[in-house]
């Protein structure tokens, strides 16, 4: 082989439609070739002696350069070139993912009379998340829960939470949330913008999102993890249950705060463990 390397993101993942073009000295192209599915280049193209210049661009990513050295036997080894997404911003590979309920939370939090907060979360969701190859920001989330999962840790509260005060699980069984556009925030943060539909009314919602990186699972799968927040008032979608104890203090905040740690599973669907 007179060229040889790869192409991968900063978490070691291939970047299989990677183009790699070397130059000499002049600046003329000498070579090009297509990284294969594993992200690596293996060219036979002879190379003269020399020093070249090794230009590897992807659709997404920030180009990058490399310099390599072409030695007498003809060969040269570039080694890994590592490619960052455009603006710095950082994704899993793209395709489908699917959220695993099983190690992933959702979660809100409520202020109490003013002095601690009341912390809940919904044991009965699911979810996918697409990664666009060509153009991150059209990547799309989209969520369903089940409105009568909520747990508080106690029972009293939570059935009142399920009542028409609040929830109304009868009439409004199920919470979706669904993606209209995604905005890099810089690095590992993004902007997601999206339609929470929740006791029969649909508002705008955004969600702080920052991506936690990609990893091997011991079932043979790829996991991807996400921690994201957002700010809801309770008002927004027809919850206007409250209590009014001493001094005018509100038994229940009107603001929520939105948690999520979310694992995602590559592929559409989840693989059997």
């Amino acid at each position: 082989m007179a060229l040889t390397a790869r192409i991968h993101t900063r978490d070691g993942w291939a970047v299989s439609h990677a183009v790699v073009t070397v130059t000499d000295a002049t600046g003329t192209q000498v070579l090009r070739a297509e990284a294969d599915p594993e992200g690596a280049v293996r060219d036979t193209t002879a190379l003269v002696p020399g020093a070249y210049t090794v230009i590897v661009t992807a659709v997404g990513y920030a180009p990058a350069a490399a310099s390599a050295i072409v030695t007498a036997s003809g060969r040269a080894e570039v080694g890994t070139v590592t490619l960052a997404r455009h603006g710095g911003a950082e994704l899993p590979p793209p395709g489908p993912w699917t959220i695993d309920p099983a190690h992933s939370t959702v979660g809100a939090v409520a202020q109490h009379l003013g002095i601690s907060s009341v912390h809940g979360r919904f044991t009965e969701f699911a979810g996918t998340v697409e990664i666009a190859a060509d153009d991150v920001t059209r990547s799309r989330v989209q969520a369903v829960i089940r409105a009568a999962s909520i747990d508080t840790g106690n029972g009293m509260r939570d059935t009142h939470l399920r009542s028409a005060d609040f929830l109304d699980v009868e009439r409004h069984p199920e919470i979706t949330y669904r993606s209209t556009g995604v905005t890099a925030a810089g690095g590992d943060r993004w902007t997601v913008r999206g339609e929470l539909a929740m006791h029969g009314v649909v508002r705008p919602v955004d969600l702080d999102l920052a991506y936690l990186g990609t990893g091997s699972d011991p079932w043979g799968g790829t996991r991807a993890a996400f921690r994201a927040t957002a700010e809801l008032r309770r008002e927004d979608f027809a919850m206007n249950y409250n209590q009014i104890v001493q001094a005018g203090i509100a038994a229940i905040g009107t603001t929520l705060k939105v948690e999520l740690d979310i694992q995602a599973v590559q592929g559409a669907s989840l693989p059997q463990a």
